[in-house]
């Protein structure tokens, strides 16, 4: 049995006029972050590989999961194709993970995370808002057999749920 926690980066900067690939995280992003990662930690849920978009805003986020998870920086894995990634690539990320890792979070962008998501289950998410996760497990000892594999919907955590 595997668990996946997908996540969509944290709020970024709408006032940010440079390379979409470099938009930092806004104030209530920063916030987010954290704030999110305790209540997964607050679950008693452990994480055993973080995999993250190289994109600075779904990095960043990733960052201070990995902190509140006690890992470092460059404990998380990044992976260029997430960025702005289809569902096709999601499932080939996915696919490609190390079988020693029971337990992964995915940091990534709409709006292909969304489609992705809405994919898995029988739950229907309208949007990953910023810094959303949407929480599964697998029934799989391998991630190479996670398209086929049967997965259950778990939770859906978002910031406004937190306050």
């Amino acid at each position: 049995m595997k668990q996946l926690f997908i996540i969509r980066h944290a709020k970024s900067s709408i006032d940010f006029f440079g390379n979409d690939f470099e938009r930092p995280l806004n104030a209530q992003g920063h916030k987010d972050a954290p704030l999110i990662a305790k209540k997964l930690l607050e679950k008693n849920i452990s994480i055993d590989a973080f995999v993250s978009s190289d994109a600075v805003r779904a990095f960043t986020t990733a960052t201070y999961f990995a902190e509140v998870f006690g890992k470092k920086e460059e404990d998380i894995l990044l992976v260029n194709e997430l960025y702005h990634a289809n569902v096709s690539t999601f499932y080939k990320v996915i696919s490609h993970l190390d079988d020693v890792f029971s337990s992964v979070a995915i940091f990534s962008h709409n709006p292909g995370i969304t489609e992705f998501v809405n994919r898995l289950t029988s739950v229907r998410i309208v949007n990953m808002t910023p810094c959303s996760i949407f929480a599964l497990s697998v029934n799989t000892a391998s991630w190479k057999d996670f398209i086929k594999a049967e997965k259950s919907f778990l939770f859906f955590e978002y910031p406004k749920t937190s306050y």
